[in-house]
């Protein structure tokens, strides 16, 4: 993997800071209903963060359009670069996009990113997924390359599925008519199996395409009964809000927004076009998104949590019982600047990543950021778990020892394997023990698996 690194030193001379221009705000609270909500700044100096997701190592693993991959620490702010993709190019809007990580990480380590670089000399985007070990990420195996690029309307958001697919939006990279062609990879959002072969229950047998006529999809949300969100920039009108569906035609270029135009709705009749939930005219550059199930903020309870860049806000969007339809659009958190990431904690933590050094803010002395937007005076509650319940361990990430606690007092051993199921350490509990303080001290950094019979927890060694 070392080919595909540059130096840490060598993307942040690339990425020098832009002057600071005027200063954001100091930092503040804000009220979601009778909930008080402090915003405070968990990392700073940042450049242009893309992709915020909530890792199983309970750690943000984010993207930065440059190239670099971290994780970052939630109670610290500390960030760790795992890898500076070298082949990463980087052209106003394009460079290092969206990211998801395989559900069964303990087992699979494999990240998924997306981005844009230069072949022969064409702009091009690829899937490529990476695997995780010793605190790096290396192994680079393209699953899908030379989707067509431009330095804008190449956008890509990944979101795997409960079904283990994954879903990935390309933007018509400023050739409008490929959005409508079902052989192109091009203003689509796209569904593939995890090792990047084609499902065989696609709308199209043998194509990647899952729903056509998108301009530049920006945000992938799951929610309720599995329905799947996009966010999509719109023209000079019509940002959009669009549920997903398999097989479904999203307009564009002919149709913008509702169908609501006399040369939009013979189009729309005869294509299956789905309309979107919600529109916005003028647009807000609309980007993340994410759905909202905990109870730490009551006010956003099982709703859609949208960023935007130009309108530089966070939107709370109400559903419908059914899902299909945005009842009420509230705003929140203006005055940080340009907004474009945003990821929710199992404990109700929202975190938003600013992107004011992408060239179209006016970044402070601190940008970029990841924002915490929290709730403190919620108490995060744990129920007990049965005997024959999962093992408990702590601290997680461990550094040099963790304790093992298991619910039965019954003899058994312990084993841990490291991410490729080898086995790495052995223990036991002695008869009527319930605690246990192991080492860590010998094993190299990265995600294993704790088993004691048939209970299994997944530990991070940093």
């Amino acid at each position: 993997m070392n080919r595909f690194c540059t130096s840490l030193s060598a993307l942040l001379l690339a990425t020098a800071p832009l002057a600071a221009q005027t200063p954001l705000p100091a930092l503040t609270t804000f009220p979601v209903g009778a909930t008080t909500i402090t915003v405070s700044a968990l990392a700073t100096g940042l450049t242009v963060p893309w992709e915020l997701v909530w890792g199983p190592d309970n750690f943000i693993w984010m993207t930065e359009r440059g190239g670099r991959i971290s994780r970052v620490n939630p109670a610290t702010g500390t960030v760790s670069p795992l890898i500076t993709l070298s082949d990463v190019s980087t052209s106003s809007e394009g460079g290092l996009l969206g990211m998801a990580l395989h559900p069964d990480f303990a087992t699979a380590p494999f990240v998924y990113v997306v981005y844009n670089y230069t072949e022969n000399g064409v702009y091009l985007e690829k899937l490529v997924r990476l695997t995780y070990a010793n605190g790096t990420l290396s192994a680079p195996l393209v699953l899908l390359g030379n989707i067509p690029a431009t330095s804008t309307h190449s956008g890509s958001r990944l979101l795997i599925l409960p079904d283990r697919t994954l879903l990935m939006s390309t933007g018509d990279a400023q050739q409008l008519p490929q959005a409508q062609n079902s052989a192109s990879l091009n203003g689509k959002i796209l569904r593939l199996n995890l090792d990047g072969s084609v499902p065989a229950n696609n709308p199209i047998s043998g194509s990647l395409t899952y729903t056509l006529g998108h301009r530049n999809p920006q945000g992938l949300a799951l929610g309720p009964g599995n329905r799947i969100y996009s966010s999509e920039h719109g023209a000079n009108s019509d940002d959009e809000l669009n549920l997903i569906e398999p097989g479904r035609n999203y307009g564009w270029p002919t149709v913008e927004g509702f169908c609501d135009q006399t040369t939009e709705l013979a189009f729309c009749t005869q294509n299956n076009v789905r309309e979107p939930l919600t529109a916005w005219t003028p647009t807000l550059a609309v980007a993340g998104l994410a759905y909202y199930t905990s109870p730490a903020i009551p006010g956003w309870q099982n709703r859609l949590l949208l960023v935007s860049l130009k309108a530089a806000r966070l939107t709370d969007l109400v559903l419908n019982a059914t899902g299909n339809a945005i009842t009420t659009r509230t705003d929140y958190l203006t005055g940080f600047g340009r907004l474009r990431a945003i990821c929710v904690s199992p404990q109700g933590k929202v975190y938003v990543a600013t992107s004011n050094r992408d060239g179209r803010g006016n970044p402070a002395a601190t940008d970029d950021r990841i924002l915490v937007l929290e709730n403190r005076d919620f108490v995060v509650t744990t129920t007990t778990a049965p005997a024959a319940a999962r093992l408990r361990l702590w601290p997680n990430p461990a550094r040099h020892t963790f304790t093992l606690e298991r619910p039965a007092l019954a003899t058994g051993a312990i084993s841990i394997s490291d991410a490729l199921g080898r086995q790495v350490q052995t223990a036991r509990f002695a008869a009527g023990q319930s605690q246990l303080t192991l080492s860590v001290e010998g094993l190299k950094p990265g995600v294993y698996l704790v088993q004691n019979g048939g209970r299994t927890q997944r530990l991070v060694v940093e």
